[in-house]
């Protein structure tokens, strides 16, 4: 009974499955005969199983290629089938959340393992400053509050229950003793399936780990078609590891290994299809927004605009910097965790009069799964992209020297150039909140964005590895004032300076132009012979 009606749960996923031959052997393959109704199926009453955890994978309704009109989408061509509307993108999102998230109020106690030697054991930090960070994750959703939290030694990270018996016991009783729980976040990258199963029946509450809570922040913050379908794309193993857990539990009443239909495919063999075939719609729809976005890069770079990535471990500032540089007042900074998760540009002009484009990325975080990063590589590729990287620290923050190490490590998986990394400017942001800071560090500038102190020399030092790395030059030409030439160097190049001389009826003009556009220009070639 338990088994049907948990099949009735997930008839919407089966509808790529042929419903008629389905319900005809729920119909009359089982012991317990269903009147079947035009367009109703009436099923029998059962109680649920006290450790029931529904798997929440709902059924998302892609369209047929007879749905899309031609040249909708200018890239859609002869691939619309692989393409996702805006409706569908929204549809998916609303309906694949994991079980347990966006569901209310949470009152979480945190666990945060200790470990004290191994590979696992953090050399550049304290658990006093992990566990501070997953509360400020908890205190950044809405609607969840700390409850209590703890610091428990292991030796046995790699166990499935992580702790020894001993350890465990005393957890687990502390954790039943606390009154008004709701959920136990344990602060460690992933859980395997068997381990979030173990705790959940232990301890009878729902359990997190970081790569769900930072999903379920970066779920609340997604705005964008681009972020709602990298998270569904990075949802999928959380999916798959509820499936798992839930199919351990149908195994146990006889029908997780049940055929269904006349496919030849157990139900859980159905389920992962459809979350293989889900995960592959949602690659192919991130791959055309990926051309898309390679297209948008060709087309800033066919305008000779040099782009600056600005990145950094999440909440370091890296808005606030931005709006200071370019004074856009449509950017909103927030106080909070992974705040941005769109890429966004923003022009801005250096001090020659020069305008780059300042990116503005997503912020980094440690212990995050390389799963959840190759998620979002469509939004981090445009850092491999761009001409300079700009990395913002933290400084006053306790954590600042780790954090560096983690932003590193980040870029260094994912294989950005020798060049940029040499090239790269490390600047020490907030250093309103210490008194008299001095950068201890040789090639680093110190800044408050928020009080736009230092940015003159950040200016500097961007343009000056601009020039270096576009292969612009900087160039004294005189013109002749009865011809194009003047007009022709402000449409076409960076114009520094102009000093005219009334009685030749010339000047001469200081500029900064890339070294493509001086072959090919008639205007550039009669400036040098003036020179």
């Amino acid at each position: 009974m338990t088994t049907l009606r948990r099949i009735h749960s997930w008839l919407p996923l089966l509808q790529r499955l042929s419903c008629d031959r389905l319900l005809h052997t729920l119909s009359t393959g089982h012991t317990h005969r269903h009147t079947l109704s035009t367009g109703h199926t009436h099923w029998p009453r059962a109680a649920a199983p006290a450790q029931s955890r529904a798997f929440a994978l709902s059924a998302c309704r892609w369209k047929n290629t007879d749905d899309f009109s031609s040249g909708q989408h200018e890239e859609e061509d002869d691939d619309d089938d692989d393409f996702i509307d805006d409706s569908e993108v929204e549809q998916l999102f609303q309906l694949q959340v994991p079980a347990g998230l966006g569901e209310g109020q949470q009152r979480v106690f945190i666990v945060h393992p200790d470990v004290k030697w191994g590979s696992r054991k953090q050399h550049l930090t304290t658990a006093e400053l992990m566990m501070a960070e997953a509360v400020g994750l908890v205190n950044t959703l809405d609607n969840w509050r700390v409850v209590d939290k703890i610091i428990m030694s292991t030796k046995t990270p790699e166990k499935k229950r992580i702790f020894g018996k001993g350890n465990f016991q005393s957890l687990t009783e502390k954790i039943r003793q606390t009154a008004g729980i709701t959920a136990v976040f344990v602060n460690v990258e992933r859980l395997s399936p068997l381990s979030e199963r173990e705790f959940e029946e232990a301890w009878g509450v729902k359990v997190f780990d970081r790569y769900s809570v930072v999903l379920h922040i970066f779920r609340c913050n997604a705005r964008t078609k681009e972020a709602k379908l990298q998270i569904s794309l990075a949802e999928i193993p959380l999916l798959r590891s509820r499936l798992k857990n839930e199919m351990a539990n149908l195994d146990q009443q006889g029908g997780g290994s049940r055929y269904i239909g006349g496919s030849g495919e157990t139900l859980i063999e159905v389920q992962q299809r459809l979350l293989k075939e889900r995960e592959m719609k949602i690659r192919s729809a991130l791959e055309k927004l990926r051309r898309k976005r390679h297209l948008l890069r060709s087309q800033r770079k066919h305008k000779e605009f040099p782009i600056v990535s600005v990145l950094g471990y999440t909440n370091c500032g890296k808005t606030t910097l931005i709006k200071a540089l370019t004074g856009d007042n449509g950017l909103q900074p927030r106080n909070q965790l992974f705040a941005t998760l769109d890429v966004t540009v923003h022009a801005g002009q250096l001090p020659s009069h020069m305008t780059v484009l300042y990116v503005d990325t997503i912020g980094f975080l440690s212990q995050l799964p390389h799963q959840l990063i190759d998620s979002f590589s469509a939004t981090l590729e445009d850092i491999k992209h761009s001409d300079l990287l700009v990395h913002v620290r933290d400084i006053s923050h306790p954590e600042t020297v780790n954090q560096k190490v983690n932003v590193l490590s980040v870029l260094k998986n994912m294989q950005i150039s020798d060049r940029l990394m040499s090239s790269m400017i490390e600047v020490h942001n907030k250093i309103d909140l210490i008194d008299n800071y001095q950068c201890p560090e040789l090639n680093t500038l110190a800044i408050s964005a928020l009080e736009e102190r230092g940015l003159g020399e950040l200016r500097k030092a961007v343009e000056a590895e601009i020039v270096n790395s576009t292969g612009k030059h900087i160039l004294d030409l005189t013109v002749d004032l009865s011809t194009p030439q003047l007009s022709w160097l402000y449409k076409e190049a960076t114009v520094q300076d102009v000093q005219v001389n009334a009685d030749e009826g010339s000047a001469v003009v200081k500029v900064i132009i890339s070294a493509k556009q001086q072959p090919k220009s008639e205007h550039l070639k009669q400036c040098i012979w003036l020179l």
